[in-house]
């Protein structure tokens, strides 16, 4: 019942920075756990990094100290610093109705998903 709309991304040269926005709309859980997803062109959707409904980021070790993502009311945003081509992908947010544990990386677990923004770091 909780629809998810993102909105940023775009075009950004290496070594910059981009900030991702997610807006959770309806009905939302008590408890829960959204995350940022990212499709590298020609790869599988992955993980990327997790927050709990009540803080306690998570991060893959590719993005740890670049990205933050943090969560404010009703919206989840994820700032990326330091942005290299290979970060290159669509970047998809995600929400569980539990909490995110340690499988937070794994696709089928997030009910909700945005629509996805293009994300393109030049060289």
């Amino acid at each position: 019942q909780v629809e998810l709309e993102q909105s940023g991304g775009g075009s950004v040269e290496n070594g910059g920075s981009l900030t991702l926005s997610c807006v959770a709309r309806g009905n939302t859980y008590s408890t829960y756990c959204m995350a940022w997803f990212r499709q590298l062109p020609g790869k599988e959707r992955e993980g990327i990094a997790s927050i709990e409904y009540n803080g306690y980021p998570n991060y893959v070790d590719s993005v740890r100290g670049r990205f933050t993502i943090s969560l404010d009311d009703r919206t989840l945003y994820l700032q990326m610093t330091r942005l290299k081509p290979n970060d290159t992908a669509i970047y998809y947010c995600a929400l569980e109705e539990w909490r995110c544990g340690g499988v937070w990386t794994q696709v089928g677990r997030f009910g909700s998903w945005g629509q996805g923004t293009l994300v393109a770091v030049s060289s």
